[in-house]
């Protein structure tokens, strides 16, 4: 059956959606699932009176030894990324507190080491900010001013003549930290910066951003619309031939089929891209494993071979592709990433704690080849009776599985993903609470593991907020209504357009170096390049 037969058939028995729109219409929560949205908000309530307790105005809660550490420059990142998900849970209180808080930090000084993530602070300060100014009524307008004076900093990671930034700034000297990035931290801002540049009116944010996605976007990559993981900002080159959907490049990709339906831009490149990558994803790293059958998608190394390998990272791919299957009304899709939500859960229900470990491993028909050692008896055998096998066992309190689980609901109504939840939920208050938080656990294997001092903000701004929507009346924040940047912090967007994209596949070049061993060329993208950043933002030297 050709991809469009089966497109045709999936659309006949497919739930009724709107052109264009992700959710499910006229989909409504079951009764007996609200109390699961009461329970996530309890651990939530939890989680942040330990924070308070113990680590207040820092980065991160140590839930074990009831600390605190600081790996985000020490400006309080978990009240920054968390604001979104008090406002809304409706913790009106906590919210108000946060605020004031953040309104008091100065985000032009490191409080912590000089060297700042471009990337990091983009996702969780700068949007945090931006996405609580922005459900909260626009009242706060302290939030935006915290904003712009952060990326004001941030843009420093631009060279004047460099259409790419590097990953770091030297918040001291004001001078980027001149190294390799990769295609993730270059190619994640334009969302943030879009609305920065709205509330601020000034365009430069979202045109480095633009031009910085734009570039990556048009340098010959590996594989059609699939760009390689490392990136030298200095020449416009891929470092290496290594692709993925995982860690380093998960979000560039996840932000080309966003930014279209937060912008609606007229520019089809964006959604033609996405749209491309996908296409050669399933011709050549969509794999099945030879136990359970199950979808996957293999990462693809620098000498040309498929490595079965996948991880709890790499698990948004099947959501994002549902959200932009529906945008392009193209169901074939969408169907992809449902089978690919099902098994990032299988990783899930296949442990002894009910939750999914960093990093694993699959077989297919053209075998098992990672790239590292040959799998050990104990995972062969694990792999005959679940489909895959561990070789990274931890469980960091990631959401990127519960993540494509609620947007699977949204866009079916299936209940199977509400259970999922409630067992995640109920996995977490057995084997992950400690002094009134959540840690996590080295080997998910293990009930009794040892646990990972470390409560990171994702698990305020992401685990909790996916739990507590997916149990939530499905109209709020609805993802026909909202984009959720990559750290679920969501943008209103304008109306549906009814459909994205050209329908017409990017014919990008592949990478000449990888095939012939020439050299890259250089590819111009069109994009904005300001004569001087600091001239333009207006920031004092």
């Amino acid at each position: 059956m050709s991809r469009v037969q089966l497109a045709l058939s999936l659309l006949s028995i497919a739930p009724v959606a709107l052109a264009g729109n992700v959710q499910l219409e006229g989909l409504t929560l079951p009764e007996e699932y609200y109390q699961q949205r009461d329970i996530v908000k309890g651990m939530f309530t939890s989680s942040y009176d330990a924070y308070k307790k113990y680590a207040w105005g820092h980065d991160d809660l140590s839930p074990v030894s009831m600390s605190y550490s600081d790996g985000r420059n020490g400006w309080g990142a978990s009240l920054a990324d968390a604001m979104p998900t008090m406002y809304i849970m409706g913790l009106d209180d906590l919210f108000h507190e946060a605020v004031d808080y953040i309104s008091g930090v100065d985000f032009s000084q490191s409080q912590t080491e000089d060297t700042v993530s471009i990337f990091e602070s983009t996702i969780r300060y700068v949007a945090g900010m931006l996405s609580a100014y922005q459900l909260s009524g626009e009242k706060d307008d302290i939030l935006v001013e915290k904003a712009k004076q952060l990326a004001d900093k941030l843009v420093l990671g631009w060279v004047d003549g460099h259409t790419v930034p590097y990953g770091y700034v030297n918040f001291t000297s004001g001078e980027p930290v001149i190294d390799t990035t990769n295609i993730a931290e270059a190619g994640t801002l334009t969302l943030e910066y879009a609305v920065l540049s709205q509330y601020t009116g000034n365009s430069t944010y979202e045109e480095l951003a633009v031009g910085s996605a734009k570039q990556i976007m048009n340098t010959p990559p590996p594989l059609p619309g699939l760009p390689a993981q490392g990136y030298e900002p200095s020449n416009n080159t891929f470092v290496g031939g290594y692709v993925t959907w995982g860690g380093g490049s998960d979000s560039y990709l996840e932000y080309l089929i966003k930014y279209a339906r937060l912008t609606n831009t007229d520019d089809n490149s964006w959604v033609d891209a996405w749209q491309t990558g996908v296409d050669s994803s399933i011709k050549t790293l969509l794999r099945t494993s030879t136990v359970g059958d199950w979808l996957y998608l293999a990462d693809y190394d620098s000498n040309k071979k498929i490595r079965h390998v996948s991880s709890h990272l790499a698990c948004f791919h099947g959501g994002n592709w549902i959200q932009g299957g529906r945008m392009i009304d193209d169901e074939s899709i969408v169907d992809y990433g449902l089978q690919l939500a099902d098994a990032c859960w299988n990783t899930y229900a296949s442990t002894a704690t009910g939750l999914g470990p960093e990093v694993f491993a699959f077989a297919s028909d053209d075998g098992n080849y990672t790239g590292s050692s040959a799998p050990s008896k104990a995972q062969l055998d694990f792999y005959e009776e679940h489909g895959f096998y561990i070789t990274a066992e931890d469980y960091i309190l990631r959401p990127e599985v519960l993540e494509s689980q609620f947007i699977a609901y949204r866009a079916t109504g299936d209940t199977k993903y509400l259970d999922r939840a409630a067992s995640a939920v109920a996995s977490m208050n057995e084997y992950l609470l400690v002094n009134g938080a959540f840690s996590g656990i080295e080997d998910v294997t293990d009930k009794q593991s040892a646990r990972i001092d470390d409560t990171e903000s994702f698990w305020f701004a992401e685990v909790l907020k996916y739990l507590y929507l997916i149990f939530d009346d499905p109209d709020h924040i609805s993802l026909d209504e909202y984009v959720l940047n990559t750290e679920a912090q969501p943008f209103k967007a304008p109306p549906g357009k009814g459909h994205y994209g050209s329908g017409v596949l990017l014919d990008i070049p592949v990478d000449a170096s990888l095939t012939v061993g020439a050299d890259l060329p250089e590819v111009s993208a069109n994009s904005f390049m300001p004569v001087s950043i600091k001239d333009i933002i207006g920031l004092d030297n």
